[in-house]
């Protein structure tokens, strides 16, 4: 077992945590997020917007994805993983 693999098994039940309260706090979580995404616009003065609003939509996607993981193994379904771009 290589060292990555060793890691991944020790990482997995606190993994499962993280996404049991996530999914658990979805609500609050989203809240949050909006919450600092608007005082940190005020405080940049709106100069920033079209970057803040990209950056806690992706925030909130990820949340989601994190969030609804264990109900995607149970139906059966999954969303593949996010890849780069391949490089030609």
């Amino acid at each position: 077992m290589g060292l990555i693999d060793s890691l991944k098994a020790k990482l997995a039940p606190a993994k499962d945590k993280v996404s049991g309260l996530a999914q658990q706090h979805e609500g609050k979580i989203q809240h949050g997020l909006d919450k600092a995404s608007r005082v940190v616009d005020q405080k940049t003065k709106g100069k920033y917007s079209g970057r803040i609003q990209t950056s806690t939509d992706k925030a909130k996607s990820a949340m989601d994805r994190l969030a609804h993981k264990g109900n995607d193994r149970a139906t059966g379904s999954s969303t593949p993983p996010d890849s780069p771009p391949p490089t030609n």
